[in-house]
């Protein structure tokens, strides 16, 4: 089924114990409603209903699926619940606040907290309308991406991965704090011939491992995501798609007119979260945090023990060789 515009549910509506305000965002994947609690508290209700495989008409509650999407559906369902529970676990002032999850019409919702403010990616567009120079300040840059990454490294900590990391995910209160929203993991999409999940991502923001089946996912995904967001804060425009630059890399023209803008350590530091290799970006939250404090020098020398190490583990792995055997390696290759 081609994507499609889906109805919202009508202004009015009471559904478990929310009253639909208007429909404040929709895309491909979901829709999101303003609306009241039962003690009048403003919330964010989010739908799942993906344009591409369900299609609701105006004055209709229940989506209409064919038979032949109903498996996709409902495994793309159960994926948004889930990350709804996981959630739910997570309290932190830079990471969206999920206070409920239920079920309705056929599909599922979740209930979060609503903040005033607007995106990231909003706030970009209009500085750049108006002509600013930066764009973005240098210190807005680091402020800001430190809250995001705290944020960050605590869903890091619950096990997930955001895996759509770009400005439009990133909403910024009224106060100029961030908080990180809409979730990539539950945004999924079932191949044809394969029963298999595959994420989907964003051209720019995601990493070339995302680009892949069977890519090596994990916490150095977020961090490229992070980097190309940094460096949309310093352009206005995303960086060069990840599987365009394995072809033909234009970043090195791309960041040499930033050159004079803002400060080298900066753009080494975005450079390195920008690494096509996995292995040579930072591996965790933690270190991209400290190489925005520290000269740069040393978090990558930090990081180079720290690929080596995950190489030999590789390497390693299933061998079955004594300990003794591994530690002498890793003496060998870090002398």
């Amino acid at each position: 089924m081609a994507a499609q515009n889906n109805a919202p549910l009508p202004d009015g509506l009471e559904i478990a114990g929310y009253r639909i305000v208007k429909k404040i965002a929709s895309g491909g994947f979901s829709i999101v409603y303003l609306a009241y609690d039962e003690d009048g508290n403003a919330v964010a209700v989010k739908e799942y209903l993906p344009s591409s495989l369900a299609l609701r008409q105006p004055g209709e509650l229940v989506p209409a699926i064919s038979p032949e999407n109903l498996p996709t559906f409902r495994i793309g369902l159960k994926c948004f619940f889930e990350e709804g529970r996981a959630l739910a676990k997570i309290s932190h002032p830079n990471v969206v606040s999920v206070t409920n999850f239920f079920r309705a019409n056929e599909t599922v919702y979740m209930v979060m907290g609503y903040e005033s403010g607007r995106s990231l990616q909003d706030h970009i567009l209009r500085r750049r309308d108006k002509g600013e120079k930066p764009l973005v300040s240098e210190r807005f840059i680091r402020k800001m991406f430190s809250h995001v990454m705290n944020g960050l490294r605590e869903v890091h900590t619950n096990k997930l991965l955001h895996l759509d990391l770009k400005p439009a995910n990133i909403y910024l209160r009224v106060d100029g704090t961030p908080i990180l929203l809409d979730f990539g993991a539950a945004r999924q999409t079932l191949k044809a011939d394969m029963p298999k999940l595959y994420p989907m991502y964003t051209p720019g923001f995601a990493a070339p491992e995302l680009y892949v089946k069977n890519g090596n996912l994990g916490p150095w995904t977020d961090i490229y995501s992070i980097g190309a967001s940094m460096f949309a804060c310093m352009v206005g425009a995303p960086p060069q798609p990840a599987d365009q630059r394995k072809v033909n890399d234009k970043m090195d023209g791309h960041f040499s007119k930033l050159e004079g803008v803002y400060s080298s350590d900066l753009i080494k530091v975005i450079r390195w979260s920008l690494m096509l290799d996995p292995l040579e970006r930072p591996q965790s939250v933690f270190a991209l945090q400290k190489a925005l404090r520290e000269p740069l020098q040393e978090q990558q020398e930090d990081a180079r023990l720290q690929q080596v190490t995950r190489k030999l583990k590789n390497l390693f792995s299933g061998i079955g060789r004594k300990p003794g055997n591994v530690a002498t390696t890793i003496q060998e290759h870090t002398r």
